[in-house]
């Protein structure tokens, strides 16, 4: 029953750091894909004096990617409907050019800053709307979530770190006697501490299996897909092959670390 308890109390400690891990790399993948989602409506309208052409526009900055060429038509139908074709023609030869430029991503305000920068660089550019206000609040939201996310995830995974370590500490005081009686016999101190070892890789791989599990069932949940779809994404929310050899391979470096210092720890008090 004892050694059950002390399974399970390490089992526990790391699905909470691989659970804040994955959680992390979620949210993360999210957010990446909102920015793609955004990039795609977001676009940034520019006057010219006189036609720039789509070659032109790109070679200006490498964050352009498509430029498209606004109709004056419907500006002049604002201005007075009953225009004859004449004075029509006339007037759409003296308004400026507009255009509208969509962007390879959704940009850092500092970006935004650059773009603008090169973009005036042709003289023939006379005004720039990047719409920076709304831009600027949607960007510090998405940035301020994703380091709110990654200081809970930092949290969960230094106290948890710490229970594990101080639950291994505690089994090692209790095969304190028997790890000494085996030193007496000249057993090296990898022998000594083998169960230790033992210990800390099974539970490392039962609870990356756990984590694998869990994962599953949340990417195939319907009420979690639903909730993505709300908000127009696509997010691959467990990777059955990239996802799970990371939380495999941190579950045990972690268990194999933290047994190493123990072990480490008990050489020095000797």
């Amino acid at each position: 029953m004892k050694s059950v308890k002390n399974h399970l109390s390490l089992i526990v400690a790391l699905v909470s750091i691989l659970f804040s891990i994955q959680m992390f790399i979620v949210v993360d993948r999210s957010i990446d894909a909102y920015k793609q989602n955004l990039a795609k409506n977001y676009s940034i309208v520019i006057v010219s004096k006189k036609k720039i052409t789509q070659d032109d526009m790109l070679l200006l900055d490498k964050m352009i990617k498509n430029v498209e060429e606004l109709s004056p038509n419907n500006v002049i139908k604002r201005l007075n409907a009953n225009i004859d074709k004449k004075n029509m023609d006339l007037l759409k030869l003296t308004l400026p050019k507009f255009y509208k430029l969509y962007l390879v991503k959704f940009p850092t305000p500092d970006e935004i800053k650059k773009l603008k920068s090169n973009l005036f660089k042709n003289k023939s550019i006379t005004k720039i709307e990047d719409f920076s206000n709304t831009h600027d609040t949607t960007y510090k939201l998405l940035v301020l979530f994703k380091n709110v996310v990654f200081i809970f995830a930092l949290a969960i995974s230094i106290v948890t770190t710490l229970l594990i370590l101080k639950e291994l500490r505690i089994w090692q005081f209790k095969h304190n006697e028997r790890m000494s009686i085996m030193g007496l016999f000249g057993a090296p101190v990898w022998l000594r501490s083998a169960v230790l070892f033992r210990l800390a890789i099974v539970d490392a791989l039962i609870s990356s299996v756990l984590i694998f599990l869990v994962f599953i069932y949340i990417s195939s949940n319907k009420w979690v897909l639903a909730q993505f779809e709300n908000i127009n994404i696509k997010v691959e929310i467990f990777n059955l092959v990239s996802d799970s050899l990371l939380l495999l391979a941190i579950s045990l470096i972690v268990s194999v670390l933290l047994a190493t210092m123990i072990v480490l720890g008990h050489k020095e008090e000797v």
